[in-house]
């Protein structure tokens, strides 16, 4: 078959396919040998020997236990059930006490057969019959190791060593400027973004940059973002790695590899090492009863000696992120390991704004769309949820086949994410007369109350399990609830019921 440059290429059979095939061939070719062909039949040791005192037999080859040999004249067989008739030019039989038998020489020579002894069979039919299990042993490991550790015959050999993902300056970077919100977290990561930079100017008063930096933030708040932006500031390689690739199941094999990340990095200094999820291997050591892992603790110890271990002129810097330090073990958070600590929390408002005209540089974008309208409606949410909001509402758009994506479309976008999917609408009138009441009920106090956020919109429409749904819109971000919002808050919520009653 033939593949232009660059089109698909045909599959390859794996390496181990091809050991097993060959063996299977091996095999075959040692049963032929080994074996008898069509025109040699197995006779009892006293029909040889008639057939010997006949003068039927030309010579006989005895080797060991087994005795072979050939007929003079085609050997007719008998109809027997150990025989199937036919005429046979060879034969074979074993019999272990043959060569202790007197009477078979002398008549071997009297009837002028030719005799030839061998006190085996041949050594490399029996080497292979004897090693033949232990290499389709060999094969199923393989075939199990490179399952394990991806495909190619260098992947048995490279188990031990980690394969993190390298970003390099010829790759498409990420700055800080594609990281909105944030500025605390990455005024704190500029210092060691010009460490990297301009090492000798620490180096000459004295200074030790911190070489461990733990991000820590809930799910979805850029940490992996903001660690690439440091490395695309820099401008130098950017090995990431998540810490459960470090666990394995044979103990041994994730100090290996943290051996071997921190010498890649090491080679390509200066350089930035991304662990991910580190509390995959850096949970707190002896929390529990009976809960030892080996390996993990291993992995943990061979972590802990590579952050101590290298050089301080050398220019590498390890970069952690977790949205649980609580269950860090305290020899991890230590100053001289991971001594610098940078929380990111979710987006305030000009945060979200920010983030969200970052995401909507790829949408076409209809006029009516309000960014601050739609930062004020996406309170609490983070990074990675507004991306979603952003897709959510261009598929929206895409499936009411819009030129554009409308504001209308973003609202959409929001209840989806928030809520779920739309449902039909209640088919039961009074099921739907006693859902509007509700809402009205909410809406009221709302309107009603003073100090309740404002009312934004108001639907007796289904959305996953809600039957409705009255959404207010923030009047400002709070970081203080007074007593006055609390009450309010409860007033709205109480409304909904003391409507239906």
């Amino acid at each position: 078959m033939e593949t232009k440059p660059g089109g698909p290429q045909p599959k390859r059979l794996p390496n181990w396919w091809i050991a097993l095939v060959m063996l299977l061939l091996a095999w075959n070719a040692i049963a032929f040998f080994a074996h008898p062909g069509a025109d040699t039949i197995a006779i009892p040791y006293t029909t040889m020997l008639t057939q010997v005192r006949d003068g039927n037999v030309a010579k006989v080859q005895i080797t060991g236990d087994l005795i072979s040999g050939s007929f003079a004249k085609p050997y007719v067989a008998q109809p027997q059930p150990s025989a199937t008739p036919g005429s046979y030019t060879t034969f074979f039989t074993t019999y272990p006490q043959a060569i202790g038998d007197p009477g078979l020489m002398p008549l071997l020579e009297s009837r002028n057969v030719t005799v030839s002894v061998t006190p085996n069979a041949p050594s490399w039919l029996g080497a292979l019959l004897a090693w033949l299990p232990g290499l389709l042993l060999l094969a199923f490991f393989i075939f199990i190791m490179q399952r394990a550790g991806g495909s190619g015959t260098a992947s048995l050999f490279n188990f031990g060593r980690a394969k993190p993902q390298r970003y390099t300056s010829d790759q498409p970077k990420v700055t800080f400027d594609d990281v909105a919100d944030a500025d605390e977290a990455k005024a704190e990561l500029e210092e060691e973004v010009d460490f990297l930079k301009n090492p000798g100017k620490y180096h000459a008063l004295g200074a030790h940059i911190p070489k461990g930096v733990l991000l820590v933030g809930a799910p979805g708040t850029g940490k992996t973002l903001l660690a690439r932006a440091v490395a695309g500031e820099a401008g130098v390689p950017f090995f990431s790695l998540n810490a459960s690739e470090f666990v394995e199941m044979f103990v041994g094999v994730g100090a290996s590899r943290v051996r071997d990340l921190f010498d890649q990095a090491k080679k390509a200094a200066p350089a930035i090492i991304f662990i991910d999820e580190i509390d995959a291997v850096g949970r707190r050591r002896g929390a529990g009863v009976g809960t030892v892992n080996d390996e993990r603790e291993q992995t943990l110890n061979q972590l802990l000696g590579e952050l101590d271990g290298f050089d301080p002129r050398v220019n590498l810097i390890v970069i952690a992120a977790t949205n649980r330090p609580d269950v860090l073990d305290p020899a991890l958070l230590r100053p001289g390991r991971f001594d610098r600590q940078v929380t990111i929390d979710v987006p305030d408002r000009d945060g979200r704004e920010g983030i969200l005209r970052i995401h909507m540089r790829e949408l076409r974008l209809a006029d009516d769309v309000d960014v601050k309208t739609l930062a004020a409606m996406t309170m609490g949410t983070s990074g990675a949820d507004l991306a979603n909001l952003c897709n959510e509402a261009a598929l929206t758009a895409a499936r009411r086949n819009h030129s554009a994506v409308t504001m209308a479309d973003f609202e959409e976008a929001l209840d989806k994410v928030r809520l779920g999917a739309v449902h039909p609408q209640l088919v039961d009138p009074e099921d739907r007369r006693i859902v509007a009441y509700h809402e009205s009920g909410h809406t009221l106090v709302a309107w009603l109350t003073p100090g309740a956020d404002p009312v934004q919109k108001v639907t007796i429409v289904p959305h996953g399990p809600a039957l409705g749904l009255t959404e207010q819109l923030p009047s400002r971000e709070r970081r203080n609830l007074s007593e006055a919002y609390l009450k309010a808050r409860l007033a709205v919520m109480l409304g909904g019921r003391t409507a239906e009653e």
